[in-house]
């Protein structure tokens, strides 16, 4: 097969513009928020497309789905293809979709092309990726690689409200099979994405080699002042919250922009309360995330963060509780598929380069405790968690053919 695309591109395309349909933005990109009815009905076409497939489907008991090509030794673990389906608010097409869509066109290339493997390949839709409704994000593959509890997680409660053990009932996506790496092992996991940056545009690279993700933390910060009519009540004599979160907000920033170019820090969410024109705000709730390669850097960075977040509330003469609310920490990817991947891209005539990721993924997670790896592909402009989200269609056939290059081979194909 050398130099030859051994997937259907086109089958490819059709089924991502196929799912765009289900939960469409506003704007053109995605909306299917983790656990709702919208992301039901994309599970569901992907679930009739996979018994299409001649798939067999399980569901385990946090709501990751596993659709399974048996191999000729049924008892050896699985090799592991996937990704998620939920999206952001306003999300993109492609983000999660293409892994889980690429996983599915090598399952469909491998029927048509008559080969089998000595291990079963299967395909996985991990639950809440994003972290958008229910918060953290990679809930289902925490749980399997055991970073959370099952209670923990059930126990959670959406921005809107449900439980998420209530939602998994209300869906029937409670199954019967544990999510526990040590009852389900993989033989390994590869993960297909766009990149969600813009380096691999910027260079003209047509495939990254993932060799690793950055480190991570994830804040969640309530200031608190006092409550006063805005007429009444002098400058001086204010303690307005919001003042506190501004320039906690600028600090962030400040944080950031002092850093190397591989530095990130973001305020992602601002509640102000009471939230009325006419009251000094007497609390504001705001999320920080901070994110550097290196576990050291974004250790100095998380000191100077809480340092000086408290120096901000003293200074303003306000309360401050700085929650440490996740951390993920840097983690490379197994060499033995990394080099896998160098070398399908290389076989198939691509061009190529390593590359970190910027992003956490469900593959940072089953990493921990099993051989991982990622393919990225570019994404126009480098924009994702956006409705304007974009590739091309042989961005998306150039990264299935390598995954399907590297799960030939690592599932045992002949």
């Amino acid at each position: 097969m050398t130099g030859e695309c051994p997937i259907d591109g086109d089958r490819l395309w059709r089924s991502l513009m196929e799912m765009a349909r289900v939960g469409p933005g506003d704007q053109g990109g995605s909306r299917r928020l983790a656990l709702t009815d919208a992301d039901r009905a994309g599970r569901e076409l992907f679930m009739d497309w996979a018994r299409e497939a001649g798939c067999s489907l399980v569901t385990d008991s946090i709501g990751n789905l596993f659709a399974r090509r048996p191999g000729t030794v049924p008892d050896l673990p699985p090799v592991v293809l996937g990704s998620h389906l939920d999206t952001q608010p306003s999300g993109g097409r492609f983000d999660g979709v293409l892994g889980v869509l690429a996983g599915l066109e090598v399952l469909r290339s491998l029927n048509d092309r008559g080969l089998e493997t000595r291990h079963p390949v299967e395909v996985v839709v991990w639950m809440n990726e994003e972290g958008a409704r229910f918060s953290p994000p990679m809930m289902g593959s925490g749980v399997w690689a055991g970073v959370f509890s099952p209670e923990e997680i059930l126990a959670k409660e959406a921005q809107d409200g449900p439980r998420l053990g209530d939602e998994l009932q209300r869906l029937g996506w409670d199954g019967p099979q544990p999510a526990d790496h040590r009852q389900r092992p993989f033989a390994a996991y590869l993960e297909l994405h766009i990149e969600q940056g813009p380096v691999l545009e910027d260079v003209g690279c047509q495939v990254g080699v993932v060799t690793g993700a950055q480190a991570q933390r994830w804040y969640e910060v309530t200031v608190t002042g006092q409550e006063a009519h805005a007429g009444p009540t002098p400058m001086r004599l204010r303690r307005d919250a919001l003042v506190g979160a501004a320039r906690i907000v600028e600090l962030v920033n400040r944080i950031g922009r002092a850093g190397d170019d591989e530095t990130c820090a973001t305020v992602g969410i601002l509640d102000v309360y009471p939230h009325s024109r006419n009251v000094i705000p007497g609390r504001a709730f705001l999320t920080v995330d901070l994110r550097h390669p290196d576990e050291d850097h974004l250790a100095e960075l998380h000191q100077r963060f809480h340092r000086y977040a408290r120096a901000v509330a003293k200074a303003e003469g306000l309360e401050i509780d700085v929650r440490d609310f996740w951390h993920s920490p840097a983690r490379p990817f197994d060499p033995t598929l990394v080099s896998r991947i160098r070398d399908a891209a290389g076989k198939l005539g691509y061009s190529h380069q390593d590359i970190v990721s910027g992003a956490g993924h469900d593959a940072v997670y089953v990493s921990r405790v099993c051989p991982a790896a990622m393919i990225f592909v570019p994404c126009e402009g480098g924009i994702s968690h956006n409705e304007a989200e974009n590739i091309q269609p042989d961005d998306a056939r150039r990264g299935c053919a390598v995954l399907f290059e590297v799960a030939l081979e690592t599932a045992g194909g002949a």
